[in-house]
Order: C-alpha cells, then sequence, then structure tokens
C-alpha cells in the first residue's frame, strides 16, 4: 500500500499504533473478518439451505447447513449432544461439549456423516481429513438457554433484559482450522476469493453455528411442548450472538504472524488516513457518522464486564461517548477536513478507548473507499521469511536503533523488564506464559520476546561491520531477530512497539487486538489471562441478509432500543 499523492493526511506512526494498550483499546470495524464475509455473502447472492435436522427430543442428533456460493458449497455438520452438567467446562481440557462441528468442503454423503459422527465429537482426540476446512465445539449458557426454552415452550416470549444480560445461547471454545488435526492445510484454499481474506473459513463457520443454535433451541421448545410452542421473535432472534472463551493460545499469533499483522493494522489505518484526508464532507455522511456515534454510546452503556481493569476502561469509553456526542450537537461535519478537525479533538480529549472506537466509528459512511481495502489484508508470509544476509551490520544496527528504539531504552536487567516467560504446555501443546523467578520455566522459553532479542542482537553487533551471513554464522543465535528487524524495516506495523514480558503486561490485549480484527464486541475479561466475546449479534440470519443486508448491525438499533 503506497501512499498516494492525493493523501492529505498520513497513516498513524506504528510507535504510537503498535502500543499494548493501545491495541488492547481496538474496536471492530468495517474491515473486521465477520463484516468482510457478510458483505461477500450478500453481493454473491450465496444461498442456504438446511440440509437434514436429525435431532431427537432430548437434543442429541446431526444437522447439516449448506452454503452455496457462485462456485463452490461449504457445509457445516453439527453434532448435537445431551451433556450432564457436571460434565459442562469451557476448559480446553475438556473432552465432552453440547455441541461439536466440522465445516465440510462441499456436500457431504452419508458416509461423510458417519464418518465425522466417529470423530468429530471426540475433537482433538478424534482426526478429521482434507475435506474437513475447520474443527470447532460450544457449550450452552444454560442459565440462558433454560430460560428461552421455557418461554417459548410455554408460548411466550423470553425476557429481552435476560437476553441482553447474556447475548449468546451457546459459546465456542475452539474454532480450529489450518491443517489442525488434519484439517485442509491454508494453502489448499488461499488463492479461493471467498477465504482470500483472513479467517474467512472460521467466520462462515461461526455464522452457521448461530443459525444451528438458534433453529436447535426452537426444536426443543416444540419437543417439550409442540401445542404450545411459539418461534423466537425476529428481532429478539437477531439480538443472539455466538459466545467465544479464548485464553492464551491466542495471544502469540500477534507476534508469530508480523507480516500478516501489518497488513491487517496497515489497511486500518489507511483506511483511517483515507478519511481524514478528505477535504468535505456531505450533509449525508455527517448524519450517518452521528447516528452510529449514538449507536456506539448505547453499545458502550449496555457492554458489561465484572473484571476490574475492563470496568474502569467501560467507564472511560462511555464518558467519551457522551463527551463525543455532545461535542457532534454544534460541530461542522462537513468543510475544513471535517473528519481531521474530529481526531484532532479526539486525540485531545478521549482515553484510549475512545480514541479507538472513534477511528472505527470513522469508517462507517465510506464503504466506498475503506471496504476494498480488504483485499490487502492478505499475507503470504514465505515471501518475507528469507534473511537477507548481504545486509551490512552497519545497515542491520541501523533498522535496530529504528525500528526498536523503545526496546534499546529498557534496562533488560531488571526483574521486572524480564519478569515473564512463554513457553508451551506439553499437555494440551499450547502457549502459555508464567512467572520467570517463581517457576522453573525458563528453559523452555519460546521466542515471544522480540524488544529483548533485539536489544540483544544490537550490543553483539557493536563495533563489527561486514555481511550479515558472517555475523549470524558466529551468532546463530540471533537469527530469528534478524528475520524479524528486517521484516519490521518493510513493513512498518509488524512489530508491537511493547515488552511483551514485562511484569506488568496484560496478555488480554493481545487477544482483543486480534479478536477487534475478528470483529467480535462485548470483551468481558476474566482475568488477564482469557475473556469471552461475543460474535455476530445482531447480524441478519442467512435468509434476511437480502431484504435486511450485510452492513447495518454491528451495533445496537436505536429504533428497537426506544421500543
Amino acid at each position: 500500500m503506497e501512499q498516494s499523492p492525493s493523501l492529505a493526511i498520513p497513516p498513524r506512526d506504528p510507535a504510537t499504533v503498535m502500543r499494548l494498550a493501545r491495541m488492547g483499546s481496538f474496536h471492530q470495524s468495517r474491515l473486521s473478518f465477520m463484516r468482510v464475509l457478510l458483505r461477500r455473502l450478500a453481493s454473491e447472492h450465496w444461498q442456504f439451505e438446511q440440509r437434514s435436522f436429525e435431532i431427537d427430543s432430548r437434543g442429541v442428533g446431526h444437522a447439516v447447513y449448506t452454503a452455496h456460493g457462485p462456485e463452490r458449497s461449504y457445509s457445516l455438520i453439527a453434532f448435537a449432544n445431551d451433556l450432564p452438567p457436571e460434565k459442562r467446562s469451557d476448559r480446553v481440557i475438556a473432552t465432552e461439549w453440547d455441541a461439536t462441528f466440522a465445516l465440510f468442503d462441499g456436500l457431504p454423503d452419508a458416509a461423510d456423516i458417519e464418518r465425522l459422527r466417529q470423530h468429530v465429537p471426540k475433537q482433538e482426540a478424534g482426526r478429521i481429513s482434507a475435506r474437513e476446512l475447520s474443527l470447532s465445539r460450544a457449550n450452552r449458557s444454560v442459565r440462558l438457554w433454560d430460560h428461552v426454552i421455557e418461554a417459548l415452550s410455554a408460548g411466550r416470549q423470553p425476557d429481552a433484559a435476560k437476553v441482553g444480560e447474556v447475548g449468546y445461547l451457546m459459546r465456542t471454545t475452539a474454532v480450529y482450522g489450518s491443517g489442525k488435526f488434519g484439517a485442509a492445510d491454508r494453502e489448499m484454499i488461499a488463492e479461493r476469493p471467498e477465504f482470500r481474506a483472513p479467517f474467512q473459513v472460521e467466520m462462515l463457520a461461526v455464522y452457521l453455528i448461530r443459525s444451528f443454535v438458534m433453529d436447535l433451541v426452537e426444536h426443543m421448545a416444540r419437543m417439550r411442548a409442540p401445542e404450545t410452542a411459539v418461534p423466537l421473535d425476529p428481532a429478539l432472534r437477531r439480538s443472539f450472538g455466538i459466545g467465544n472463551s479464548t485464553g492464551l493460545g491466542m495471544a502469540p499469533f500477534l507476534i508469530t504472524h508480523p507480516v500478516l499483522i501489518n497488513n491487517w493494522i496497515a489497511a486500518r489505518e489507511w483506511a483511517l488516513a483515507r478519511v481524514r484526508s478528505l477535504p468535505m464532507a456531505s450533509e449525508e455522511d455527517a448524519r450517518i457518522f452521528r447516528k452510529f456515534a449514538a449507536r456506539a454510546h448505547l453499545h458502550a452503556e449496555r457492554w458489561t464486564s465484572e473484571h476490574p481493569l475492563q470496568i474502569t476502561r467501560l467507564k472511560a469509553l462511555r464518558t467519551d461517548m457522551a463527551r463525543l456526542e455532545a461535542h457532534l450537537g454544534d460541530a461542522d461535519l462537513t468543510s475544513d477536513m471535517p473528519w481531521n478537525r474530529l481526531w484532532r479533538w479526539g486525540g485531545n480529549t478521549l482515553s484510549l478507548e475512545g480514541q479507538e472506537q472513534l477511528a472505527s466509528l470513522l469508517l462507517e459512511p465510506y464503504g466506498s473507499i475503506v471496504d476494498g481495502l480488504s483485499e490487502c489484508m492478505y499475507a503470504d508470509e514465505q515471501d518475507a521469511w528469507r534473511i537477507d544476509g548481504a545486509m551490512s551490520c552497519a545497515e542491520m544496527r541501523a533498522i535496530l536503533e529504528s525500528v526498536y528504539a523503545w526496546a534499546l531504552a529498557i534496562d533488560w536487567s531488571a526483574r521486572t523488564a524480564q519478569a515473564r516467560v512463554w513457553y508451551t504446555s506439553e499437555a494440551k501443546l499450547e502457549p502459555r506464559v508464567g512467572e520467570r523467578f517463581d517457576e522453573p520455566i525458563e528453559p523452555y522459553e519460546q521466542p515471544l520476546c522480540p524488544g529483548r532479542d533485539a536489544a540483544r542482537l544490537h550490543a553483539d553487533l557493536r563495533g563489527l561491520d561486514g555481511p550479515l551471513a558472517a555475523f549470524l554464522l558466529r551468532y546463530p543465535q540471533h537469527r530469528h531477530i534478524a528475520r524479524r528487524a528486517q521484516i519490521a524495516a518493510r513493513h512498518p506495523y509488524a512489530e508491537i512497539r511493547d515488552n511483551t514480558i514485562d511484569a506488568e503486561m496484560l496478555p488480554i490485549d493481545l487477544l482483543r487486538a486480534k479478536l477487534s480484527f475478528f470483529g467480535a464486541c462485548q470483551f468481558d475479561p476474566r482475568s488477564d489471562r482469557w475473556l469471552r466475546i461475543n460474535m455476530y449479534q445482531n447480524a441478519p440470519f442467512p435468509a434476511e441478509l437480502a431484504s435486511l443486508g450485510p452492513e447495518d448491525w454491528s451495533y445496537p438499533d436505536l429504533a428497537q432500543a426506544a421500543e
């Protein structure tokens, strides 16, 4: 993405954007992957069908939901279970779930379904094939699940306030893809247009899971009381999303995929720069922005958490949204680079939460100049993996002093600066973070602190010249950070500009940054290491995409809220 001569405002400095506290304040936007997917499904007129629904009165059986695109079809195969309460757990080590799923490449036959019946409910203990694109599982939110079935079976709608408190009937604990457990490798499908953008397989799976869950709860109500049961009101039905519990397993992704992360954040920053560079805005664009600001304010008021850190952030966000609405009351949003003026006001007035919410809101009226940037968010990371050994040691030192200046200023001998250790769990082969000086885990440390490693490389380069290749032959322990530094020199948003092993580091900041690009909302930390989110809340269901459109669902509807 080279800068256009007509772009008056450049993208933000990576030194500002790539700090953990700010990344932990990101919000979903037009470039989030759920919204990218729904725009494609609507524009290409995808068709959806429930091919089978063989679920008994206990809620046990299977169902198949198929999405038909212009060239290919994809089928969600769902297996429902009557799980005893004592076996229900969101822990990754659980072995049974209320429902398990596979996204199948094409139309499954009876043999495929039977094969998957033997393996998908076992999840990690089973084995799937390259015909499957993803593997996932989910558990009920029992309190709300029981309330909805009780209400519908009695012929009435569930309590909207209770629905709002939770926001989903099931939450996933994993949506695996990209070759895990035998599923198709990313390379097998990366060139398909529908999966070119990141995580579109997983987003499609979750979208179909949501349809299955809502059909299942209505089915269970009918089974309980066929004479009196009623379906959910369509508007209330849309207010249910799919929950997700996410922990440390996801956190290192932002470190281990630098080019991909650069492309995500660069697309967002270029979108913001394009909007800020607009010399004028129409009255209609100003009206759309004011509407979205009001809806974001309502969203902030409805967003709840019991975690002290998030409670503080939510208090700041609500104050920010109130200040923004008050400012918009008499602000000129049409002339003299209005969005840049508003952005500068926000930078001087709002907290990080409010600033990043404002960044997302500024994109809402401008799909015509924003949405196409989603095509730039893909990355073939192999292209960037080769180390340029011909680079001189002096050139490498210059890169380190530019990209990693923040790291070179840290006293890495201080215990607080190196308090944490990232390692891999032997039991689950998933990332974990521990305390360096309290646990015997340092021998198992993973290279997930680029700042410290850059400082070590810089120290060993002192006084040396000649080609980098010769240096790395003598100091092979620096190969990984030399590679990262060369990548970061070409991709400005590739590197987090913070200490990822500091005593005060919050893994949930890494999680939220990634999940905001998924399009998640209602971030609810349960500790500094895991959180719950909601996906597709208020989104149209497949049968509604044509009539309701794919776009206007990411914030609460003001008219419905008034009712």
